[in-house]
């Protein structure tokens, strides 16, 4: 049920795509304004983002295989990035049509038309992104998240684009006109540039957020408190998924079965607390020094070191 609501809603996505390139371009064939230009350029980019989002949510959505056990989840960040460089590239691009009228400012014709026009695009900008906003933070998808504040980012300087073609047509001072083209230009790159840094963020295995890493604190405090340890605990994010493994310390003398039953109740709550989560656990003897051993990634060498990591660390029995 959700991933087709993901999928509906990119397809509106691209949708609310088409038509404000159609209304933005009308505009701008009718002021012949450079800063209705660069905002029918920002809108052919969130036609090109809303497609790449489409195929990459596709691929996202694939169950595991052989091949990616993991799943598919990070193709998310792939999406993203290549929507945050569409973005600055046509920022640049912006840049590059406005310069030339800061030499040469051009009045701008049918002023009021082309503002009407251009602000039934923003308006369906401002709808369709606060809506895939809304479902990315609840849906946890990056893909849709970075779509809707992409939008609504383009709404921003749609509006600060439209106040400028106004004044123009007021008061006569042409030269208004390239120089808010440029201020969206600037605008919209630190845009593009945090999409481009989350996307390699979510690439480079990043914890989760300080939110869920209380969560997760609060369900092991609970288990801790009865006397169970822990360490080794490792988050990371991919997409949609989140991955939260840990090595659950028990006494030796305990059975099989009831260790295990013990890594199924900390496992149950991990999950009750994050339903995104997939959870893994590990058993070890708490009186073991080799269970030490790999608290950090890499496991550290116990002929030399085994007995100082095994000392000190007592086990409060349950």
């Amino acid at each position: 049920m959700e991933h087709g609501r993901l999928i509906k809603l990119l397809w509106l996505a691209i949708a609310a795509a088409v038509a404000t390139i159609t209304l933005k371009t009308t505009a701008w064939l009718l002021t012949d304004s450079v800063g209705l230009l660069s905002d029918a350029a920002e809108s052919v980019v969130n036609l090109v983002a809303a497609v790449v989002a489409m195929l990459a949510m596709r691929w996202a959505l694939k169950p595991a295989d052989e091949e990616h056990a993991y799943g598919h989840q990070k193709a998310e960040y792939f999406a993203a990035g290549v929507e945050g460089a569409m973005i600055v590239v046509a920022a640049v691009l912006i840049g590059a049509t406005a310069l030339p009228r800061l030499f040469d400012p051009q009045p701008i014709e049918a002023a009021g038309l082309g503002v009407a026009i251009s602000t039934v695009a923003s308006l369906i900008n401002l709808a369709v992104g606060a809506l895939l906003l809304r479902e990315g933070r609840r849906l946890r998808s990056i893909i849709l998240e970075a779509d809707g504040k992409h939008l609504l980012t383009d709404v921003w300087t749609s509006v600060g684009v439209l106040g400028a073609v106004v004044l123009v047509a007021l008061t006569g001072w042409n030269i208004l006109d390239p120089l808010i083209a440029l201020a969206v230009a600037v605008n919209i790159i630190g845009t593009g540039l945090r999409l481009v840094l989350r996307s390699i963020g979510g690439l480079m295995d990043r914890g989760l957020d300080a939110a869920e890493q209380a969560q997760i604190a609060a369900v092991l405090t609970r288990f801790e408190n009865d006397g169970i340890s822990y360490h080794a605990l490792r988050t990371r994010q991919a997409g949609s998924r989140a991955f939260v493994s840990l090595h659950v310390l028990v006494p030796g003398a305990w059975t099989v079965q009831r260790g295990h039953d013990v890594a199924e109740e900390i496992e149950d709550a991990l999950r009750t607390a994050l339903p995104h989560a997939t959870v893994f656990t590990h058993l070890e003897p708490a009186e073991d020094p080799r269970s030490f051993a790999d608290v950090e990634l890499d496991r550290l060498d116990l002929p030399q070191r085994g007995v100082e990591l095994g000392a000190g660390v007592p086990f409060q029995q349950p």
